[in-house]
């Protein structure tokens, strides 16, 4: 996509919206991709854990200085970044369609909450 914020503006609301919808589509898809990645990784981290011998000092040691465990912590923060660069085109269009006087896309908040991995939001709506 890629297309500037004043060649967004000038789009028609049609084109505007198609926009968005692709640029959700993909950042969904991505979001799918890295959020796999994530999974496969900490799986791995695991299995190395369970099949290496010694203390749990020595078990996080030797995953740390993996070279295959730091290849895709690797991917996975670069698929982070590709991420968050299509969530910035997202949230641009979003912000164009509400300059032009139109209430927000529905769901363009929604993948905020759902960023963070420390849990620290659902710990917060628990005890309010």
């Amino acid at each position: 996509m890629s297309d500037s914020a004043e060649a967004l503006y000038k789009m028609s609301d049609v084109e505007l919206l198609t926009a968005y919808a692709e640029a959700r589509r993909q950042f969904v898809e991505k979001k799918f991709a890295r959020d796999t990645q994530r999974a496969r990784l900490a799986w791995i981290r695991a299995k190395m854990f369970t099949s290496s011998s010694g203390g749990v000092t020595e078990r996080n040691m030797a995953i740390e200085v993996s070279e295959e465990i730091a290849r895709k912590g690797q991917e996975v923060r670069e698929m982070t970044r590709d991420l968050d660069l299509l969530k910035v085109e997202v949230d641009i269009i979003a912000s164009i369609i509400r300059f032009r006087g139109a209430p927000a896309p529905p769901g363009v908040h929604s993948e905020e909450a759902s960023e963070g991995d420390s849990g620290y939001d659902g710990e917060r709506a628990a005890s309010d």
